[in-house]
């Protein structure tokens, strides 16, 4: 016998069998958790990886319930990773020349795909009659999802995979109503690019503390998508409401700062939870391939906070002593995927100094300019709030402090020739596009609004006057 698989396959369905009757009993008792209830499927269907038909029924509920909950981008992963799904299995019995590629056709989609590959052809695939046509229909599913969950950029993908067999049989009126949904996404993603009104989440880290409480989830940190423009308010006043409901509302808190958190220093009778605001995360070389919104939020695995600190301890201080710790999270899997909330399996610390701050800040300055000056449409009012924040010649606040602070002759030696070079050349942007912005603001006013762009006019040339001074250059 130890020469068979037999005794292997014992061991996995009892493992199988113990994740199925651990996750039915944990579900009665996180119906009202969103998020756990999720993970408790999830799990379920990880422990049918090999099964197809069995994968397919939870991933089927998992995408049900995401509906409920409003999470659309989700359930539209669940219904693609079903696609997948039927796609390899008849990839591997080589009963369709039409999807030669089986899951790998769906890596344009979603980088999460390569879990369909967990197919066992021994005995995942007994019992299981997928055909052409079932394929159809599910791909046709995602089509809908991806539409309800605005991800058009997606649809494309798809449909290339449906094209081929509509042409085949001949099936022109279905044809022609896949080429209108594509006309039609594709005025929809022209429409969101230029009103940059889509918003396709909003992102927290999520740590857990408290053994007596969490269980199993003490100390695990989470990235939690929430929909739309949610504010670090409502997600926290969301969880506070969820496990007060749980462990009794007097037991839990809230931890708002973004400070590392050590368990020990934490009493032991209160469930804590930190919740920080992140952004999705992109090295310098990876930026300039994110042309688009939806290309900062798809397949993004990695995302960034900043926890402002001074030498001195204060968590504020004047832009000479004003440090920040910035964080670098990264995830088990990339979003979106079939669960709203990831798993934090890596975190990278990168310590800014004073000056470091300042590079950083004005990079920011600039490149927010930037990006609202080539817009199709400008936005006026943006335009003009950037603007007033950017040449504003304040004394200890804006653009300036960092040039007196950093650039003047007595403290160019403290910070480095090298940090100074690349301070000065982001002042020559930052100005040059402060300059394309006043220059636009000047044809886009109204006459009511001349004497405030003359005003914005003069603080400019002041800002560019004392800049000069500082720098000993024409800027």
């Amino acid at each position: 016998m130890k020469s068979t698989a037999f005794p292997t396959e014992v061991k996995g369905l009892t493992k199988r069998i113990r994740t199925v009757l651990m996750a039915t009993a944990q579900m009665r008792e996180h119906e009202r958790d969103p998020e756990m209830l999720l993970d408790l499927q999830y799990s379920l269907a990880r422990s049918y990886a090999s099964t197809p038909e069995l994968r397919r029924t939870w991933l089927d509920s998992m995408a049900r319930a995401h509906l409920k909950n409003g999470d659309l981008s989700e359930a539209a992963m669940c219904y693609v990773h079903v696609a997948a799904l039927v796609a390899e299995y008849l990839y591997r019995k080589s009963s369709s020349e039409l999807f030669p590629s089986g899951l790998a056709a769906f890596k344009k989609i979603t980088l999460n795909i390569e879990e369909e590959a967990a197919m066992r052809e021994d005995t995942g695939m007994q019992d299981v009659y997928y055909t052409e046509e079932v394929l159809v229909e599910h791909l046709e599913v995602c089509v809908e999802a991806l539409w309800k969950a605005e991800r058009y950029e997606l649809i494309t993908h798809v449909a290339k995979l449906i094209i081929p067999v509509y042409e085949k049989r001949h099936e022109y009126e279905k044809l022609s109503r896949l080429y209108d949904t594509l006309h039609r996404a594709y005025n929809k993603i022209m429409e969101v690019i230029h009103s940059g009104r889509r918003m396709l989440g909003t992102y927290f880290r999520v740590a857990l503390y408290g053994q007596g409480f969490f269980e199993e989830e003490d100390g695990k940190e989470y990235v939690y998508k929430e929909p739309k423009l949610t504010g670090l308010s409502e997600i926290s006043q969301r969880l506070q409401t969820l496990y007060g409901e749980k462990f009794g509302p007097e037991n839990v808190k809230i931890i708002q700062d973004s400070n590392k958190v050590n368990p020990k220093d934490l009493d032991v009778k209160f469930a804590y939870i930190q919740v920080t605001f992140v952004k999705p995360f992109f090295e310098e070389k990876e930026a300039p391939e994110k042309k688009t919104d939806f290309e900062k939020c798809h397949n993004i695995n990695r995302f960034v906070f900043e926890t402002p600190y001074t030498l001195s301890g204060k968590k504020h201080g004047g832009v000479e002593e004003q440090c920040k710790r910035r964080s670098v999270l990264t995830t088990a899997n990339t979003f979106p995927y079939v669960k709203k909330r990831v798993e934090v399996v890596g975190e990278k610390q990168v310590e800014l100094k004073p000056v470091d701050v300042a590079i950083d800040e004005m990079k920011a300055r600039t490149a927010e300019l930037t990006k609202l000056c080539s817009s199709q449409e400008v936005d006026m009012i943006q335009l003009q709030l950037k603007l007033q924040g950017c040449v504003s010649v304040q004394v200890n606040a804006g653009p300036m402090a960092y040039a007196r602070a950093f650039l003047d002759d007595s403290k160019i030696n403290q910070s480095g020739l090298k940090k100074i070079k690349e301070l000065k050349d982001i002042f020559r942007r930052f100005v040059q596009a402060c300059s394309i912005a006043l220059d636009i603001n000047e044809r886009i006013i109204k006459e009511d609004q001349f004497e405030y762009h003359e005003g914005l006019k003069g603080n400019f040339k002041d800002l560019v006057k004392e800049l000069s001074d500082i720098i000993h250059e024409q800027v």
